[in-house]
């Protein structure tokens, strides 16, 4: 490419926002030209308006640049949104409406039936939802989501698994970090030597969106993948990184060798269409009996790679292994970044403009 594709950030001054901010900075194919964020930011220089949350330095050219009214007026045609459940079910609409690509991090329209749920690597198909929205249709513009940050690492892993042997049940716990609650996100004396067994909604978006994401398209409708979801979720004193105890039952009988194998070779389209945010390897497994660990092992592949340990025998289903997934980088922003490039692969952005 030899112009790059003016971007804006819905929800700039947020943790997701940031987190787009910063893998945005070099992106060969996209850059940030217009950021919005609450009524009280408007009008500020951005760094002004953000209290910056990350350990690489907020860009200058980002602190310099003016927080603009969050309307689809005078923004690019690509959005990347990174806003509250509540206020995205009206928001994100709007930009569609208004021609348009709005590439979400929100819940708020995941469930939707005409909007595509989607992780590159593993239903990079169901991006042709998109072709049945209205927005799409009358203006040009539409919507297309990422998961839930606890659910992309699970599926991740369970994808090559479904693929190579079919899945039957999956039961998931998860200890999910405290940057998965944004800034300030829990209070210190909430979280500090303890675990919190309740996230609000958290189970009911995992198991649900598990079962979007490995079902099959038919027509302009998909078709929930057939096995038995159940999750289980607990905030934790971890800042970065998502770590998910899994079981499983198979369809197929299968050796342990050939399931770590199935997780070392999985390999997808955006792999294949070196995409420039996909990891060279989505998923792979850590032999180590103590990994993986958030502290060593969430950075893997950029943040973008999802680290899969402790595989062994299960006493009530078959398997049972550990799971680990950087929750703001491949659960959030990455993930959001990764599925605009796919769009931009499939013919699905132009010159900035949704087609």
């Amino acid at each position: 490419m030899n112009k790059k594709l003016p971007i804006g950030i819905l929800g700039a001054t947020g943790v997701v926002g940031q987190r787009f901010i910063q893998m945005l900075e070099h992106h060969p194919w996209f850059e940030v030209a217009w950021l919005a964020a609450s009524d009280r930011s408007e009008g500020k220089r951005y760094g002004e308006a953000a209290r910056w949350r990350l350990k690489t330095p907020l860009p200058p050219n980002i602190a310099a640049m003016k927080v603009s009214p969050a309307t689809p007026a005078g923004a690019p045609k690509i959005i990347f949104a990174a806003l509250d459940a509540s206020i995205a079910a009206e928001m994100e609409p709007r930009f569609a409406e208004a021609g348009c690509a709005v590439v979400s991090n929100s819940s708020a329209l995941r469930m939707q039936s005409d909007v595509p749920l989607v992780i590159p690597e593993v239903n990079a198909g169901h991006i042709k939802l998109i072709d049945a929205q209205a927005w799409r249709k009358n203006g040009g513009g539409y919507v297309v989501t990422n998961p839930n940050c606890s659910a992309i690492g699970l599926v991740l892993a369970l994808a090559p698994l479904q693929k190579a042997f079919g899945l039957k049940a999956v039961m998931a716990v998860t200890m999910q970090a405290v940057s998965g609650a944004g800034y300030p996100g829990v209070a210190s004396l909430d979280i500090l030597g303890n675990v919190i067994p309740y996230i609000r909604n958290e189970e009911e978006k995992m198991e649900e969106e598990t079962l979007k994401l490995l079902g099959q398209m038919n027509g302009t409708k998909i078709m929930p993948a057939d096995f038995a979801m159940s999750a289980q979720c607990n905030r934790v004193a971890v800042e970065d990184g998502h770590t998910e105890s899994i079981s499983v039952s198979l369809k197929t009988q299968a050796k342990p060798e050939e399931i770590i194998a199935a997780w070392n070779e999985f390999s997808s389209e955006p792999q294949e269409l070196k995409l420039p945010s996909a990891p060279e390897r989505p998923v792979v497994y850590l032999a180590a009996d103590d990994r993986p660990q958030p502290r060593f092992d969430v950075d893997m592949g950029a943040g973008m790679t999802t680290a899969v340990g402790r595989l062994r025998p299960c006493g009530v289903l078959d398997w049972k292994f550990t799971v680990l997934s950087h929750n703001t980088i491949r659960g959030a922003a990455g993930a959001a970044v990764l599925n605009a490039e796919l769009l931009k692969a499939k013919g699905y952005l132009g010159d900035g403009q949704a087609k």
